[in-house]
């Protein structure tokens, strides 16, 4: 588990459903509602979110007039709408948005939009845990089974992306622009840099390699 609960105010039960799973496999807590007033009073008992993920077009309020009372919580938004035009994403925006998502959406992109607005707003917990594995990212430190494991930086920056991303199928292509900054290195980086992560950390049955893709963290 993340340790990060996120609010989802989202009407189309596909879609909330949706996001909910993902959300779930990744390791998040949530609450989802599917109307904005309810939202708003369900916030005055329970506003401890990390971040929401709003819709706009809402019955009661709408995803805009919900800012509001978000903002006074001091909870990020994060806004899912399939209202595309230029008008709408800067209003969202100006209202204090951190981010604006227009549906349909690739559920990575989400999460890793995510990842950024956490690690932004000085949200993202400091600890990660898959199996026996710790990692700090505070102090860049990761134990394994209560030991210590020496691990390059960008091995580091590579297991935690895994892990924040735990069962979801990441490209050598976002893994390269997430983790090295440029997509020109080639896959043989990444291929190199799992390998270590295998055998230091025996993972060897945990990183699943997706052909012709790149890979996933399962449990």
């Amino acid at each position: 588990m993340t340790g990060d609960r996120i609010l989802i105010v989202e009407d189309d039960p596909y879609i909330a459903e949706a996001v909910g799973v993902h959300l779930e496999l990744s390791g998040y807590e949530h609450t989802t509602l599917d109307d904005g007033r309810a939202a708003a009073e369900h916030l005055r008992d329970d506003h401890a979110y990390d971040l929401a993920l709003l819709d706009v077009m809402l019955p009661g309020l709408d995803g805009f007039q919900l800012m509001e009372p978000l903002r006074a919580y001091g909870i990020p938004v994060l806004y899912l709408s399939a209202k595309a035009d230029v008008p709408s994403r800067v209003h969202g925006l100006r209202l204090g948005a951190e981010d604006y998502l227009v549906k349909p959406f690739e559920m990575i992109e989400l999460l890793v939009r995510m990842e950024k607005i956490l690690s932004r707003t000085g949200r993202r917990g400091r600890t990660l845990r898959y199996r026996d594995i710790e990692i700090d990212t505070e102090n860049r430190i990761v134990t394994k089974g209560g030991a210590p494991v020496a691990l390059q930086p960008l091995e580091f920056d590579l297991l935690a992306m895994l892990v924040r991303f735990k069962n979801c199928t990441l490209s050598r292509e976002r893994l390269l622009n997430e983790i090295w900054g440029m997509d020109y290195l080639g896959a043989r980086t990444v291929d190199t840099h799992i390998a270590m992560l295998r055998k230091k950390l025996d993972l060897g049955g945990g990183i699943v390699a997706v052909t012709k893709v790149g890979y996933r963290l399962e449990d």
